[in-house]
């Protein structure tokens, strides 16, 4: 109430307005936010895996294999004995739930791409800012996808701006090669920026030929 009541007396940065995301714009970052917490899981189930089998002296095991569930099959322990049953079982359960997470990231990803098949070369906006940064060389789809529709389709108003939303401001008690870092960062970020907005393209940019 209290900030409230300052922001309606006009006083300067008393408070700041979020904008509200409309339906459209939350659903664009959907598929990033998905596919993020599916690499997530995957990674802790890879390394629930690889705990289990290290009870037995097992760390040569690779769960992401399309052949690991069948490599599975032939494991034994460091003293050669067979995986006892209820382990082998629960490591069955496990590789199940990783094949049924890289269909779901494949899904998210096959539909990411049929999308921007389709953009028009003339259309504006979120899809054609995606196709656009992810024709840098170094830049994948998916950083391509989570910089557009997470930072660079806000409509923000200057470099200063953008450098202000993704939080790059240099800690003074940090030293030399973290300031460095920080600059870094947010001259890229804002190249980025200048080329969605504007078409420029940086110093130093290479784009792969459409």
């Amino acid at each position: 109430m209290r900030a409230f009541l300052g922001w309606l007396r006009g006083e300067k940065r008393h408070c700041s307005m979020a904008a509200i995301p409309t339906i459209n714009e939350e659903e664009a970052r959907r598929p990033n936010r998905e596919r993020d917490n599916l690499v997530r899981e995957r990674t802790r189930i890879v390394n629930r895996i690889k705990a289990i089998l290290a009870r037995f002296g097992i760390r040569a095991f690779k769960p992401n294999l399309r052949k690991a569930a069948e490599k599975l099959e032939a494991l034994h322990t460091a003293e050669g004995m067979p995986l006892p049953e209820r382990s082998r079982a629960e490591l069955r359960r496990n590789l199940g739930r990783l094949h049924l997470l890289r269909e779901q990231i494949h899904e998210i990803e096959q539909e990411r791409l049929r999308q921007l098949s389709v953009v028009p070369d003339a259309e504006k906006g979120p899809l054609a800012m995606v196709r656009l940064l992810s024709r840098i060389i170094g830049v994948g789809i998916e950083t391509a996808d989570m910089l557009v529709n997470e930072i660079l389709s806000r409509g923000l108003r200057d470099r200063r701006a953008v450098a202000r939303y993704a939080g790059l401001t240099a800690d003074g008690r940090g030293g030399t090669r973290k300031t460095m870092i920080v600059a870094l960062a947010r001259k890229l970020l804002i190249a980025f920026w200048r080329l969605v907005t504007t078409g420029e393209i940086p110093t130093g940019v290479a784009l792969r030929p459409v």
